[in-house]
C-alpha cells in the first residue's frame, strides 16, 4: 500500500521533515537496511584485519592499496549514471500511474445517455459498465503481481462476477495466442450500437461521445501493457548497479584510516566511526533502491500501486452510478443565497485568519497627491518655436500633427492629372465651381478607365467588349452626372443641389 505521509507536511514549520526520519514503513532503514549491515560488517572487518593481523611489510602494501583506491575512486561518475538514471525511473512511474484507467467519466455517461428505467435499460448499462471493469481487470491481471494472484485464472474472474460463463465460452472460442484485455472494450463498442438502435440512446452525438471516451479508456490499458512489455533498457540498468557496487567495493579499502604516524596525506586522523562514508552510502544507495522500487510499481512493495483496491472502487462506483443513481435527482430547491448578489460563505474560528480581501492589482495599491491627478490641457502648437522650424526645416512633421481632413470631391479637384496649369485657390462663387466640374467631366472621360481616381479595386480588363457609352455634355448651369453606365434620371433637376463623389 502507498505510504502517505502528505498531511505531516502540510505546513512548513521547524523539523517538519524531521518527524518523517521516524517513520518504518517505506522508510530508507528498511529499503536498505539489510545492504548497510553488510557493508558496515566487511568495513570493520577489513579494518580488523589491517590493524591486527598483516605484518608491517603486509600493511605497506595495503596502505599503497587503500591510497591507489581512493586516489582513483572519483573516476566514476556515479552521482551523473545515477542521478540521470533516478530521474528516468521516477518520471516513468508516474507515466505509468497516469495511465490507469479510472470509469468515472464513462460511467456518468453510460447513466445519463441509455436511457429506460425498466429492467432492459437497467440491463444494458450495468452491462456496459461491468465490460469496461473487466476490460481494466484483465488488463492489470497481466502487469500486476498482486492482482494476478487474487485471480490466478479466467474462471476465477467468472466466480468474482467480472464475467459470465456465456462471455467466459466466447473469451475462450477466440484461442488467440495474443493477450485478450481489448475483447471487452469491442464488446462495450458493439453493445453500444444495438442501444442506439434499439432506440435506449437519443442521438449520434451522444453514442459518439460515449465511443470517444471509451477508447480513451482502451488508450490507457493499451499504455500499461507497453509499459510492461518495454522495460528500460537492461544494459543501462546493469552499468548504474555495478557502478554504485563497485563504488562501494572500493571504499572498503579506500575509505580506511591508515596509520596517522606514517603521515600519509589526508590521514592525519585515525577515527573508528567513517561517518562521511555512512552518509555518502546512505545517499547513493538511497538512490539506487528507489529506482529498484519504483521501476515496476505493480509489485508488492511498500509504494506499489494498490491494483486491488481500485478494482474494488472501480466496480462499486460504477455500478451504483449506472444503476440506482440513474435519474435519481434530489429535489431542487432554491440555494442560500438565492437573493444575495455577493455571497459570503462563512468561516469558522480556526479558518478565518485565512479570509482575504479580493486581489485587484498591484498597481491598486499606488497613492497620488490630489494635485497630480488633474488632467492638464493640451499646449497649442507654436509655430515660432525654433524646434518646429527645424523640423519643417528638415522635412519633419509632428507626431501631434494631423493633416485636414478631405473627401474624394477635395482630392478630385486637386489631382494632378486635371488641376495641372489651374490655380488651386478656393473658389467661392458658383459659376466657377460649376467650370471646375465641367472640366473635371471633361478630363475624367479623356482619361483611361483603368487611370482613373477610385478604379484601383476595379478589374484592369473590361468586363464587356461593347464600349460605354457617356451622355452629352451639359451646360454649366446643370450639375454633370457622374459616368455610373447608364443614363441620368428624368427626376434629376437642375434644382437639385447634392454633391456626388467619385
Amino acid at each position: 500500500m502507498t505510504v502517505t505521509y502528505t498531511n505531516k507536511v502540510a505546513n512548513a514549520r521547524l523539523g517538519s521533515f524531521s518527524c518523517l526520519l521516524l517513520c518504518w514503513r517505506g522508510s530508507m532503514y528498511k529499503l536498505m537496511g539489510g545492504e548497510f549491515l553488510i557493508f558496515m560488517f566487511l568495513y570493520y572487518a577489513i579494518r580488523g584485519v589491517y590493524r591486527m593481523i598483516l605484518s608491517n611489510e603486509q600493511q605497506l602494501l595495503f596502505e599503497k592499496l587503500a591510497l591507489y583506491c581512493d586516489n582513483y575512486i572519483q573516476l566514476i561518475p556515479i552521482s551523473f549514471v545515477l542521478g540521470f538514471y533516478v530521474t528516468l525511473v521516477v518520471a516513468r512511474w508516474w507515466n505509468q500511474f497516469e495511465s490507469l484507467p479510472w470509469p468515472d467519466r464513462l460511467m456518468s455517461q453510460v447513466s445519463s445517455f441509455v436511457e429506460g428505467k425498466d429492467e432492459q435499460g437497467r440491463l444494458l448499462r450495468r452491462t456496459l459498465i461491468r465490460y469496461a471493469i473487466l476490460g481494466q481487470v484483465l488488463i492489470l491481471r497481466s502487469v500486476s503481481t498482486a492482482v494476478f494472484k487474487r485471480f490466478p485464472s479466467l474462471l476465477h474472474l467468472v466466480q468474482a462476477g467480472f464475467m459470465t460463463n456465456e462471455e467466459y465460452k466466447h473469451l475462450q472460442k477466440l484461442s488467440l495466442p495474443h493477450n485478450t484485455f481489448w475483447v471487452p472494450w469491442v464488446w462495450f463498442a458493439n453493445l453500444s450500437m444495438r442501444a442506439y438502435i434499439g432506440g435506449r440512446i437519443r442521438n449520434p452525438v451522444l453514442l459518439q461521445s460515449m465511443i470517444n471516451e471509451m477508447c480513451s479508456l482502451r488508450t490507457q490499458c493499451g499504455y500499461l501493457y507497453a509499459y510492461d512489455w518495454i522495460s528500460i533498457p537492461l544494459v543501462y540498468t546493469q552499468v548504474v548497479t555495478v557502478a554504485v557496487y563497485s563504488f562501494f567495493l572500493a571504499c572498503l579499502v579506500g575509505r580506511q584510516f591508515l596509520n596517522p604516524a606514517k603521515k600519509y596525506p589526508g590521514h592525519e586522523m585515525d577515527l573508528v566511526v567513517p561517518v562521511f562514508t555512512i552518509l555518502q552510502f546512505l545517499f547513493y544507495m538511497g538512490w539506487l533502491k528507489v529506482a529498484e522500487q519504483l521501476i515496476n510499481p505493480f509489485g508488492e512493495d511498500d509504494d506499489d500501486f494498490e491494483t486491488n483496491w481500485i478494482i474494488d472502487r472501480n466496480l462499486q462506483v460504477s455500478l451504483l452510478s449506472v444503476d440506482e443513481m440513474h435519474q435519481d435527482l434530489p429535489p431542487l430547491e432554491r440555494d442560500m443565497y438565492w437573493n444575495e448578489v455577493e455571497p459570503q460563505p462563512p468561516y469558522t474560528a480556526a479558518s478565518a485568519q485565512s479570509r482575504r480581501p479580493s486581489f485587484l492589482g498591484s498597481t491598486f495599491n499606488i497613492s497620488l497627491p490630489k494635485d497630480k491627478m488633474e488632467f492638464q490641457p493640451n499646449e497649442e502648437e507654436d509655430d515660432e518655436n525654433p524646434g518646429n522650424i527645424i523640423g519643417h526645416f528638415l522635412g519633419l512633421q509632428s507626431i501631434d500633427h494631423h493633416p485636414p481632413r478631405t473627401d474624394s470631391k477635395t482630392k478630385l479637384l486637386q489631382s494632378k492629372d486635371y488641376l495641372e496649369g489651374h490655380p488651386k485657390a478656393r473658389y467661392n462663387s458658383r459659376d466657377k465651381e460649376d467650370n471646375a466640374w465641367k472640366l473635371k467631366g471633361d478630363t475624367f472621360r479623356a482619361t483611361p478607365l483603368f487611370e482613373r481616381p477610385g478604379y484601383h479595386s476595379a478589374p484592369q480588363t473590361p468586363l464587356s467588349h461593347t464600349p460605354m457609352v457617356f451622355p452629352p455634355e451639359q451646360s454649366a448651369a446643370s450639375k454633370p452626372y457622374l459616368v455610373t453606365g447608364h443614363r441620368p434620371s428624368q427626376r434629376h433637376t437642375a434644382v437639385d443641389t447634392q454633391e456626388y463623389d467619385l
